[in-house]
């Protein structure tokens, strides 16, 4: 006969640990929602505002292509910011790594709401610009893996896409929050304020990352796998003490040497991700109010974005739920096989210039894209071993974010603008295509156990 005071301790360690599993959920979608919001700003913003703000000079075309590369270097730094973040993450914790990447990004934010544009100091303006938007992709890049390994690494084994959805509902989430601020502020001010200041009040904003940075210092713990390494590392230390134990490299030449294919491949996944996310939610932005294309209100064409990126987040929780019972590469190569198709139907909805058949159109990208990006935080955590896990994953995520995202929307914008708007479908299409082909090529990871290290 079972012991009841031995049954209700295991049903209160249950409950404590799903509670905290819960916490360290939340405080995640929390902090990537506020660290996307940050990130995505500059994408409506260099959309909408930065053109005529910091390269009055230039046609509105060639304003628009310039402020989009400016926009793109962000993404330049997204793998460095992987590869510092990646080092510092495997070596001193995820939690210590993700309040500094916070903290960064928060800084970079504020600043940019507070940057003279270039009728005040010329030249100038741009190049702080870019550089503060260089801070922004070394911060994404350190938070995603601080921030995914953080939940993945906490959960249940049998759960993990399902909690891994939490950290990357964080990009949806970031785009309804820059999109709500600039219609709110839009809304509420002339359009000369809006030009001139109002554009400025949702970078201010993000000096709320700094205070959920602290939260995160004092309120949570690392993770388990992260605990488990440091108690290896001391075992091998005083090894190496004694003689029988040889230095060990930089994690991030380890994750390298150790697993080439596997970061390549990663990326390879991550490319039909960022290609069509960021012409769904930037380019078509441009695209949607430019009277040569949806000719919509600049409003309506945010709110369009807004809805559709809402219906994106239950979808990458089914999505991540799904892959914890039948496998991650299912649902990602159905996901950027839709996604791929979605394109050919996006633009001749959107030159409607009809608000729902626009939803329509843009929902139908996410939602498909959001098959993939749901369960990418359990996959790639799962490609891994603890003690690069940080890093390996890291590179990939960046590495297919520079492939992919950094100049999708220029290169979308001048598809359109040179040659025509179906050629911008061929190209998301061919980027669901390398998705397909590299994960096909990844062996299947949903049964792996995380508390390996070699």
């Amino acid at each position: 006969m079972s012991d009841p005071t031995e049954t209700n301790d295991m049903v209160k360690d249950d409950t404590n640990l799903e509670s905290n599993m819960r916490k360290v959920a939340l405080t995640a979608l929390a902090g990537t929602s506020i660290e996307w919001y940050d990130f995505f700003l500059y994408a409506t913003a260099a959309a909408l505002v930065f053109p005529a703000a910091f390269f009055p000079e230039s046609t509105p075309t060639m304003g628009l292509i310039l402020s989009f590369g400016t926009f793109a270097f962000g993404f330049i730094a997204r793998p460095v910011g992987g590869i510092l973040f990646g080092h510092f993450g495997d070596r001193i914790g995820r939690k210590r790594t993700l309040v500094i990447a916070l903290m960064l990004m928060g800084i970079a934010s504020t600043l940019i709401g507070l940057l003279p544009t270039y009728a005040t100091i010329g030249i100038a303006a741009p190049i702080i610009l870019t550089l503060l938007r260089f801070a922004q992709g070394l911060a994404i890049g350190g938070q995603w893996g601080g921030a995914m390994l953080l939940v993945t690494e906490s959960a249940p084994a049998d759960q993990r896409g399902y909690y891994g959805a939490y950290a990357q509902a964080g990009a949806p989430v970031g785009v309804i929050l820059a999109n709500l601020a600039f219609i709110i502020i839009s809304a509420s001010v002339s359009e000369e304020f809006f030009q001139t200041w109002g554009w400025r009040i949702p970078f201010l904003a993000s000096v709320v990352l700094i205070g959920i940075s602290m939260y995160v210092q004092l309120h949570m713990e690392d993770t388990e796998a992260f605990k488990e390494l440091e108690a290896l590392k001391a075992k091998r230390l005083q090894e190496q003490v004694d003689g029988s134990a040889a230095t060990k490299r930089s994690p991030v030449l380890e994750a390298i040497i150790k697993y080439p294919k596997r970061i390549s491949l990663a990326a390879g996944a991550f490319v039909s991700v960022q290609v069509n996310f960021y012409i769904l939610i930037a380019f078509i932005i441009a695209y949607g109010s430019d009277p040569n294309g949806g000719g919509m209100a600049r409003n309506t064409v945010l709110m369009a974005v807004l809805l559709a990126s809402a219906l994106q987040v239950p979808t990458q929780f089914w999505a991540s739920a799904y892959s914890d019972r039948h496998g991650r590469k299912g649902i990602f190569m159905l996901g950027a096989a839709l996604t791929g198709l979605a394109a050919f139907a996006l633009f001749p909805l959107v030159d409607t210039g009809n608000f729902w058949l626009s939803v329509v159109g843009i929902s139908a990208g996410l939602c498909f894209l959001g098959m993939m990006y749901g369960p990418q935080a359990a996959l790639f955590t799962e490609l891994f071993s603890t003690e690069v896990r940080y890093s390996g994953a890291s590179l990939g995520y960046q590495l297919g974010a520079i492939i992919g995202g950094a100049f999708a929307p220029t290169v979308a914008t001048i598809l359109w603008t040179e040659y025509s708007i179906i050629w911008v479908a061929v190209y998301m299409a061919l980027a669901s295509l390398i998705s397909i082909i590299s994960v096909a090529m990844l062996s299947e990871t949903y049964k792996t156990s995380l508390s390996a290290t070699e």
